[in-house]
């Protein structure tokens, strides 16, 4: 069930996250409710954020879906297959057409890899830095994809690409659309693993108004339809040391490139 995004949806009042941690952790002596809340309750991965958030629906607006916490109940296999994939293709960073150097690095799964340099924005069926195809996308991570398309609305939904990011708190992505595939009725599914990151949703121009979404590890985010080509990017890495990817952020992105 998609339940519609309300004011400020991530700021519950307090009575009522209290009341929630009362009612399931009573009996339970070795955990405090206090506790809980004093130590960034929200941005802690505990079991009591995962049975609060875990797969619940929320369309933030027509076409942009969030699916929370989906991704962290299998999240020691996604992240051992983030790892394979890095262990063929490297995590690099890239150029800029423009020449400037992207503060995040990257990688890539599946049939082709989107790249960039002074030639340009484009999908490569080899990777460039080392000559070989890119590694095949892992069966765990297209299934992930596909399944949060579906509950977003898009059943039809079938990765050929999935583009790695990985941040560092330095790490920023400006606002830019995802105009390099050729069919847009496709939607695009991201996967956030590790910290925690202010993504910002803006409309068909740069300067359209801006949504602040905050990502925390295991969310997914969908959109598509008339959003599909929307400016996004990531302004903000919250600090940390998350306990599976250290002191970053890793974004998985898929698309129907071809």
């Amino acid at each position: 069930m998609v339940r519609p995004c309300t004011n400020d949806y991530f700021k519950l009042k307090t009575h009522t996250v209290v009341e929630y941690l009362r009612q399931k952790l009573s009996g339970n002596s070795e955990v405090n409710v206090n506790d809980c809340l004093s130590n960034n309750y929200f941005l802690a991965r505990s079991k009591v954020t995962v049975d609060l958030f875990n797969d619940e629906v929320i369309e933030l607006q027509h076409s942009l879906t969030l699916i929370k916490g989906m991704a962290a109940n299998n999240v020691d296999r996604y992240w051992r297959s983030v790892q394979e994939v890095a262990q063929q293709a490297p995590f690099r960073k890239m150029q800029t057409p423009g020449g400037q150097m992207m503060s995040a690095e990257i990688t890539n799964c599946g049939q082709v890899g989107w790249y960039s340099d002074r030639q340009g924005y484009r999908y490569t069926h080899l990777d460039p830095l080392t000559g070989q195809t890119w590694p095949t996308m892992p069966t765990c991570l297209k299934a992930l994809a596909v399944d949060a398309a579906t509950k977003a609305g898009y059943p039809k939904f079938v990765p050929d690409v999935c583009l790695i990011n990985r941040y560092s708190t330095d790490s920023k992505m400006g606002l830019h659309q995802d105009r390099d595939e050729r069919d847009f009725t496709q939607p695009i599914v991201s996967v956030s693993l590790g910290l925690s990151a202010n993504f910002v949703f803006a409309g068909s121009q740069r300067n359209s108004p801006r949504q602040n979404i905050l990502l925390e590890h295991g969310d997914v985010l969908v959109w598509g339809g008339q959003l599909r080509k929307h400016f996004h990017g990531i302004s903000k890495v919250l600090p940390g040391d998350d306990p599976l990817t250290g002191p970053y952020r890793i974004n998985l992105t898929f698309r129907q490139a071809l």
